[in-house]
């Protein structure tokens, strides 16, 4: 089933120099990218895109984390790419991500803190087409 997700190169990833690998592993998979754009985040976008995390002891961490500096904010396409891109990125903490995914070969635990994992990928399609329209308006629908 041909679909897209939202992809971020968090500010970690984009500060280590790590969207052009990102983005090549994206592409070796065989996904399209549809859309690109480097910037960063506002809180007022932030605080859309993290809503359901709203009032959690790691939410003010976490956006003043993802408002620290450019990030890259990337649309893929693709058959299961939202399911194919997480199993890319590797599971959410570095330290138990399988070596051959982002977060394995490129993470580590930086100490307390907000956990930074270098990628957000959307995980379902109601998230896809939400976060898509909060970072990408002009392709929601």
């Amino acid at each position: 089933m041909t679909e897209r997700s939202l992809v971020l190169v968090k500010p970690d990833g984009f500060a280590r120099g790590l969207t052009g690998e990102v983005l090549r592993r994206i592409e070796a998979k065989g996904y399209t990218l549809v859309a690109l754009s480097v910037l960063t985040a506002d809180p007022e976008r932030l605080a859309r895109h993290y809503a359901e995390h709203e009032g959690k002891s790691f939410y003010d961490g976490l956006v003043e984390f993802m408002s620290s500096g450019p990030l890259t904010a990337i649309v893929i396409e693709g058959d299961r790419s939202i399911e194919g891109f997480r199993s890319l990125a590797g599971a959410t903490d570095p330290t138990k991500a399988a070596p051959g995914t982002i977060r394995g070969d490129l993470g580590r635990d930086w100490g307390p803190g907000v956990q930074k994992n270098i990628v957000h990928g959307s995980d379902s399609l109601d998230s896809a087409q939400r976060e898509i329209g909060i970072w990408f308006p002009d392709l929601a629908g």
